[in-house]
């Protein structure tokens, strides 16, 4: 018999009788349009905040500005999200369809995290070892595309509006110096040498230049060369006159009062704020001590694998002397830069042509091999990916570091390059970016533990690729999720747990063949950016633990295609979310060898 619910309407005396299935319908669809109006007005809220992403989607006036930083609309959008969370809070205390629950739930996380974070003055931190603020104008221009007139003007135009910019990061940095929520000494001289490298020769000019080089064929040399020195005019007057102005600051004013400790706990209210950080870049529970304790473990078990590789290789000596071998015979390390960019090339390709093999699903937009800039490369870690833009033209770029080649050594680049390339981090942003009929923050909607743990996940994937060709390559491979253990331990250890700097990077400097030099820098990186270093392990734990389960539990049934596609079709989401997508994902599969086999 069908249940039918009574709904008394106001004072009407009467009954309206409706079966529940058609009130629960009807509340989806409230629930639903309420859910999308949200996500539009949080869209279109943050397009309006974010001059950079709208002048990309032809908004001409955005196109003539850089992002307001100051204190005063920094507030207005803290007050905006805690409305927008709000609402997404009741919202997500009604009834659901599938697909309306998962936007719902990454809005959710994404308003929480700006939220909780608000709670702390985190403007007054626009910076790490190794980019900023400092480096955005850099960054912008190497991601701009000018193809007419109008918009040769209007990138004039957001070059004069630099030196707003920087005052008001300027202003932010001071009031944190003031308060005592502000990066450690050691990070400021970092900043310092980026800005002196910047301006210290005419590679941040060529780089303002650059976006013309987009201009249409037809586009006469006049017009060409009247925006060339225009551009030259704003880098003269406006660009160069506030960078030195902003290196004159983070020298004479920032980095004597910059404070010695490295930890953020150490600020007011820091362990507070480390606490947000570590639930916001794992998307779990756990607090700093269990992540402490998970990555010991991990240090250990890792540890164990990687003596047996040198046992494989017959060395004679013991682990330090391998680490030490590794770290200065010659044949581990490319002679020049174009080796060794050839060299990351050839493995990216490699994985290239395995990838089909391993997902059924692969992106449009394609990726190239290039070189960090030089201005940056020297605080610069080993390498990072760069999103394209397949409406922009602009294919994604796989960053490689090419300074110091003593310290890029090549038994680390297959390792480098997949999680870097394909099938780690370019194969699961650009998939992202493709995503249909889904709203449009999820296309870029970026959640540390996935992404980082994916691209950590496919390190050890590329063992069944059969990329790694030699054990001093496999060797490698352990000695990046050695590194990724160790930045558990590192992370907490420094921010929770009050350790130095030289305590820090023991861990990796004794249990990993990193270089000597990339060890500092990931040492400071991790000391300028707490909590980010969090999200590889224990993404990837969550991952493999996934993957284990599903092939115990599907047998022949599994298949490793299906598996990477459910991954990654609907972009980034929380572990708790992957968790329940793959269980959903079990039981279908269960179900449809169930009805097969009847």
């Amino acid at each position: 018999m069908q249940k039918i619910l009574i709904v008394i309407i106001g004072g009407i005396l009467g009954s309206l009788i409706l079966p529940v299935s058609t009130l629960a319908q009807s509340n989806n669809s409230i629930s639903s349009e309420q859910l999308t109006q949200l996500i539009d007005e949080v869209e279109a809220f943050d397009l309006a905040s974010d001059p950079i992403t709208a002048g990309r989607k032809g908004d001409m006036e955005a196109l003539r500005k850089m992002p307001d930083v100051s204190q005063k609309t920094i507030a207005a959008r803290s007050l905006q999200n805690k409305k927008y969370l709000t609402r997404i809070n009741m919202i997500l205390e009604q009834e659901l369809s599938d697909s309306d629950r998962i936007n719902a739930d990454l809005l959710h996380y994404a308003l929480a995290n700006r939220v909780a974070r608000a709670e702390f003055d985190t403007a007054a931190l626009p910076f790490t070892n190794d980019s900023g603020f400092h480096t955005s104008l850099d960054f912008i221009a190497r991601t701009t595309r000018v193809t007419s007139l109008d918009e040769g003007e209007a990138w004039v135009a957001r070059l004069h509006d630099v030196p707003r910019f920087l005052a008001e990061h300027r202003s932010n940095i001071s009031r944190g110096i003031k308060s005592g929520f502000s990066q450690p000494k050691l990070v400021v001289k970092g900043v310092l040498a980026t800005l002196e490298a910047q301006l210290g020769d005419d590679a941040l000019l060529n780089s303002l230049l650059a976006p013309l080089d987009s201009l249409p064929a037809s586009t006469d040399n006049a017009t060409k060369e009247q925006l060339q020195q225009q551009v030259k005019i704003a880098f003269n007057e406006a660009v160069f006159p506030a960078m030195q102005e902003t290196l004159n600051f983070m020298r004479d004013e920032v980095l004597p009062a910059a404070r010695n400790s490295i930890g953020i706990s150490e600020v007011p209210n820091g362990r507070d704020y480390y606490e947000v950080l570590v639930k916001a870049f794992t998307t779990t529970d756990m607090n700093a001590a269990q992540v402490h304790e998970l990555g010991l473990s991990e240090v250990k078990r890792i540890r164990a694998e990687m003596e047996q590789v040198i046992a494989d290789t017959g060395f004679e000596g013991d682990f330090a002397d391998f680490l030490h071998f590794l770290r200065t015979d010659p044949q581990f390390y490319a002679k020049s830069e174009t080796e060794l960019l050839m060299r990351a090339s050839y493995i990216s390709k490699q994985a290239d042509d395995n990838m089909p093999r391993f997902f059924g699903i692969l992106p449009r937009l394609p990726y190239g091999v290039r070189p960090v800039p030089a201005n940056i490369a020297p605080n610069y870690t080993t390498a990072r990916y760069w999103p394209g833009d397949l409406k922009q033209g602009r294919a994604g770029g796989y960053m490689v570091n090419t300074y110091d080649l003593k310290s890029r050594p090549l038994y680390e680049l297959p390792a480098l390059s997949v999680h870097e390339a394909v099938p780690g981090h370019h194969h699961q942003i650009a998939l992202a970016q493709e995503l249909t009929d889904v709203p449009e923050f999820r296309t870029k909607l970026y959640i540390t533990a996935f992404g980082e743990g994916w691209g950590l996940y496919t390190e050890k994937l590329a063992v069944e690729m059969g990329l790694y060709k030699s054990p001093y390559e496999h060797f490698g491979r352990l000695t990046y999720e050695m590194w990724r253990a160790c930045r558990l331990v590192m992370d907490t250890g420094i921010h929770a747990f009050g350790w130095t700097r030289e305590q820090a990077k023991t861990c990796l400097s004794e249990n990993s063949a990193l270089a000597l030099h990339n060890i500092e820098t990931e040492t400071d990186r991790y000391i300028s950016w707490p909590g980010q270093a969090l999200g590889y392990k224990i993404g990837e734990l969550t991952i493999w633990r996934l993957r284990r389960k599903a092939e115990a539990e599907l047998g022949d049934e599994f298949d490793i295609r299906d598996f990477h596609d459910e991954i990654l079709k609907d972009g980034a989401m929380t572990m708790a979310m992957l968790e329940n997508k793959i269980e959903k994902w079990i039981k279908r599969v269960k179900e449809k060898q169930a009805a097969n086999s009847n």
